[in-house]
């Protein structure tokens, strides 16, 4: 393929191409995690000691830096004393691929250490269960007065001025408020998803219902359509394919508001998986349970993308048209 086909402005690339694409812009950070893991010589800040030989606060598999290492080898020669061996290595907290590959697995089929930690898979219900219920809540109620808003300027007027103010304050700052409101369970985490999405829904909606083709209403009124039809069966109708793609964009940044979530009240969910992970230096589990809650939104996504062509399949036709 050309160059000027791959990069034609405002074209769609062939099928075949926009896959290789999508493979591409993950195997591109793969590539980059795998040298940095694999190749000695690219970036191993540190050394594992294999052999600690004469310096006595050395142990195997003990990870320290380069240059102490080097200083304590030096020391030893000077003294004739056994020589320290190592090899080179990543910090611990960057663990390889294939280890947090192994994590993904590990990570399920390990009982927790203590009577009171739960599951992965468990936390990972409870985190679900967080995100469903804020954006769900969020949804009832900001849908609508989104629509409202971008459909009359008295419901514009009304709460978009607050709604502007009240979208800058960010939604940890209430995360005491809310536990002291809520309690110390999963309501105040709930609470904290849907403050961080609600008020941008309300504008989002809003502002798609206005781009909706004036033409449309138009049409609508000269024959003969009052305002509740013009809601109902024009605007409606007219902006649900778009309020779909906004709502699957909304969706993304409630889940960027769980970690911040689940830290209120008490510890539950996969934050608290990844907490704990982090306490006892398990970082593959750690970049492992991150990976899930992308993989877990990205499978969301791809689903929704699905099913919207299915409920909107004249979409697709009128952008080649």
């Amino acid at each position: 393929m050309s160059k000027t086909k791959w990069l034609a402005v405002r074209k769609e690339l062939h099928p075949r191409s926009r896959v290789l694409l999508s493979v591409t812009s993950f195997l591109i950070p793969l590539i980059v995690w795998c040298l940095v893991s694999y190749l000695p010589f690219l970036w191993h800040p540190k050394i594992e000691v294999t052999n600690p030989g004469d310096v006595h606060y050395f142990t195997e598999g003990m990870l320290v830096d380069r240059e102490i290492f080097e200083q304590e080898k030096s020391e030893v020669v000077e003294n004739s004393g056994i020589l320290p061996e190592g090899r080179r290595a990543n910090p611990i907290y960057l663990p390889a691929p294939h280890e947090v590959l192994s994590a993904f697995y590990t990570a399920f089929a390990t009982e927790p250490k203590r009577r009171s930690e739960k599951w992965l898979h468990e936390s990972l219900w409870d985190s679900i269960q967080v995100i469903f219920w804020g954006f769900f809540i969020s949804s009832i109620l900001g849908v609508p007065l989104g629509i409202l808003a971008g459909t009359y300027d008295f419901f514009s007027r009304l709460t978009e001025p607050f709604v502007e103010f009240f979208r800058y304050l960010p939604a940890p700052a209430f995360g005491a408020l809310a536990v002291a409101i809520l309690g110390i369970h999963q309501a105040p985490k709930i609470a904290i998803i849907f403050i961080g999405t609600f008020f941008q829904q309300v504008l989002v909606v809003a502002n798609t219902t206005r781009k909706l083709d004036p033409a449309l209403l138009e049409a609508a009124q000269t024959l003969g359509a009052k305002n509740q039809a013009l809601l109902f069966r024009v605007v409606v109708p007219g902006i649900l394919p778009n309020l779909y793609r906004d709502m699957r964009i909304l969706l993304g940044w409630a889940w960027t508001y769980l970690i911040v979530a689940e830290l209120i009240g008490t510890s539950s969910g996969i934050t608290w998986f990844i907490t704990q992970q982090a306490r006892y230096k398990n970082f593959d589990n750690v970049f492992a349970a991150i990976m899930m809650i992308g993989i877990i939104g990205l499978l969301i996504d791809l689903i929704l993308a699905w099913l919207g062509k299915r409920f909107f399949p004249w979409q697709k036709a009128a952008s080649k048209i």
